[in-house]
């Protein structure tokens, strides 16, 4: 393989970082839509998860059709380039967005269902191409922390959204005579956004790596152990962090907890999401090659920047006091401890980070009030790394079945499909709260795939 100069490299990070903000912020408005659409067409927990199975579904979908293609054919990305694969991602996305305006013209559930499938096509071609792109735009060493920095700008994006989306859907557009309408100009704007960024993508000049090898066809990439184990991780991570983010505006709105109404509880959201875009910031620095005094120092700092914005935004919607917050500073502070702990060592954060969820699910299920309320919001704040850990010990070593093993990764995000509407049948037969049990599950797996899981032999 060969690249252009590094200056070229840096400009490219910054633009895939543009792309890893947009499908951040239009990924957590499902969490908007669900009790929206659930209002709207008067749906059980269990169906109006279906706006998750849906959408994750089609990373199945979308990594299957490309793992077989790669099977018979040869690996596309190595034909067509990461760029294309890229456009070609952001034109499917855009297409699924502009669905929404027949959709919500016809006021059918099933429509919406369609469009967010397509969607969640684009999406999984989006993210076949751009994170091992993001992941070879520099050396080895280094690419957990580009991808926990193009990662944390994904969870900028997630924590934006539910403050912009839960202001448009439940408040500017509420008053329409069609409840389903209220989305159809937000989603109009994401397709403008969408074309946008594609267009500006083509006009660009990235390096393009180049396989010299003769193109491998077979599923090569499944004799991997540390693969076929960080495929189960990323279906149990990702299942468990769409689970819990689709069940917070019900949570935050049982009596026992805050009581909040959906226009209360949407801002919050933003607490979980952007506690993930905190802990990716700082698994960048953590990553990175700094010194070891400065590594922290500047984790520090960081960590209490983007909580500032994060609780600014968030205060300008509902007047939350520093008070009430000090809850999630506290898991905050817990966090950066564990980065320490962690020593810079993916597999040795990732079993950590995996083990705070359990305690803070256990929180959220037996408590009340404020604690049990922040110990759920922030359980974000330690999936951040999870991602971009699992992923790149997943491809490390895989060589010319990089892409091929990077499908199966996408694959196995259908984890966000299936287990959302699990811990929903469970909600309405044992109530939302005990329903958390669901995801707690996912994080012992984790716990064991950072400990050991992902080992190559």
């Amino acid at each position: 393989m060969h690249s252009d100069t590094s200056k070229s490299s840096r400009f490219s990070l910054v633009l895939l970082t543009s792309l890893f903000f947009m499908w951040g912020f239009i990924t957590v408005l499902n969490d908007i839509l669900i009790p929206h659409l659930k209002a709207v067409f008067d749906l059980t927990y269990l169906e109006a998860m279906l706006v998750q199975f849906a959408f994750f579904s089609a990373y199945f979908v979308g990594g299957l059709i490309y793992f077989f293609i790669s099977m018979f054919y040869g690996d596309p990305i190595n034909k067509i380039g990461y760029k294309n694969g890229i456009i070609i991602g952001l034109l499917m996305s855009a297409f699924g967005t502009i669905l929404f305006y027949p959709a919500a013209h016809y006021q059918f559930y099933g429509f919406f269902l369609a469009a967010l499938f397509i969607l969640g096509l684009g999406f999984a071609m989006l993210q076949i191409a751009a994170n091992p792109y993001v992941a070879i735009l520099g050396p080895e060493s280094s690419a957990s922390s580009r991808l926990n920095l193009s990662q944390g700008f994904n969870s900028f994006g997630t924590t934006i959204g539910p403050i912009l989306g839960g202001y448009f859907i439940f408040e500017y557009f509420k008053n329409v005579d069609n409840g389903a309408d209220s989305v159809v100009v937000p989603y109009l704007f994401l397709t403008l956004l969408l074309l946008l960024l594609a267009i500006a993508i083509k006009g660009a000049k990235l390096p393009r790596f180049v396989n010299a090898a003769q193109l491998i066809k077979g599923a090569g990439a499944l004799k991997f152990r540390q693969l076929r184990l960080g495929a189960i991780a990323i279906f149990l991570y990702v299942g468990a962090e769409v689970a819990i983010g689709s069940f917070l505006i019900s949570f935050l709105g049982l009596e026992k907890i805050a009581g909040f109404n959906e226009a209360q509880a949407s801002p919050f959201v933003a607490f979980y999401w952007g506690g993930a875009m905190i802990g990716r910031f700082l698994g960048a620095i953590s990553l990175s090659a700094i010194g070891k005094k400065k590594k922290y120092i500047s984790m520090l700092l960081v960590s209490a920047l983007s909580f500032a914005v994060v609780y600014i935004a968030v205060y300008l919607k509902t007047d939350v006091s520093f008070e009430q917050a000090f809850p999630y500073l506290v898991f905050l502070l817990l966090n950066y401890f564990a980065f320490i702990i962690g020593r810079s060592l993916p597999g040795r954060t990732l079993t950590i980070f995996a083990l705070a969820p359990i305690a803070l699910l256990f929180i959220g299920i037996f408590g009340s009030n404020l604690w049990a309320m922040w110990a759920i919001l922030g359980i974000g704040i330690f999936n951040s790394i999870m991602w971009s850990n699992i992923f790149t010990m997943a491809i490390k070593g895989l060589g010319d079945y990089t892409s091929q093993g990077s499908s199966i990764l996408v694959m196995f995000i259908v984890g966000g499909a299936i287990i959302p509407p699990i811990q929903g049948a469970v909600a309405d037969f044992a109530g939302v709260q005990l329903s958390f049990f669901v995801p707690m599950l996912s994080y012992v797996y984790l716990a064991y795939y950072g400990w050991k899981g992902h080992l190559s032999n």
